[in-house]
């Protein structure tokens, strides 16, 4: 702690931690994603290596899926716009009114300006940017609708231009 004193350094809480990778994106096994999703679904695919001498476990399943063509169910991230709702987990996310998933792990995102999660969804067309963002998107929370947006990648510097400092 002393030798950070000086960058800023200072204990943080779990919650302040779990609140810092909602807004980061990052997931948590057993959490976010399990064992029924695939490394592609979980926007995890920089992680494999396809090309790995000898390979890896599951290799030709993650090798299938890409060949297969764009993905129809994806991990996204949400975020409310309105900064005064909180997420907790399970609220059914919809798209252009029509249920599509649900939050799996939820926050409020202090430096986003509201809550932020990340939910499975899945579609009967490719899940890219386009289509989250062509799409008008809710999150329902108790009997109230509240509008968000979706992203594929961390709402909260995405470039990861903070991280690399």
């Amino acid at each position: 702690m002393a030798a950070g004193g000086p960058l800023g350094v200072r204990h943080a809480g779990l919650k302040a931690l779990s609140s810092l990778r909602m807004e980061k994106a990052y997931r948590d096994y057993g959490h976010d994603i399990d064992n029924t999703d695939s490394v592609l679904e979980a926007g995890l695919g920089f992680a494999v290596a396809l090309d790995k001498p000898g390979g890896f476990i599951g290799r030709d399943a993650v090798l299938a899926q890409k060949t297969a063509g764009p993905l129809t169910r994806r991990l996204v991230q949400v975020l409310l716009t309105d900064p005064e709702p909180l997420m907790f987990h399970a609220e059914v996310v919809s798209r252009s009114g029509r249920p599509t998933g649900y939050i799996r792990a939820a926050s409020y995102g202090f430096t986003l300006g509201g809550a932020v999660g990340l939910a499975m969804v899945d579609a009967d067309e490719p899940i890219d940017q386009r289509y989250l963002d062509s799409g008008e998107w809710t999150v329902r929370i108790g009997d109230a609708v509240y509008p968000a947006v979706t992203s594929l990648r961390p709402l909260y510097d995405p470039s990861s231009k903070r991280v690399q400092m």
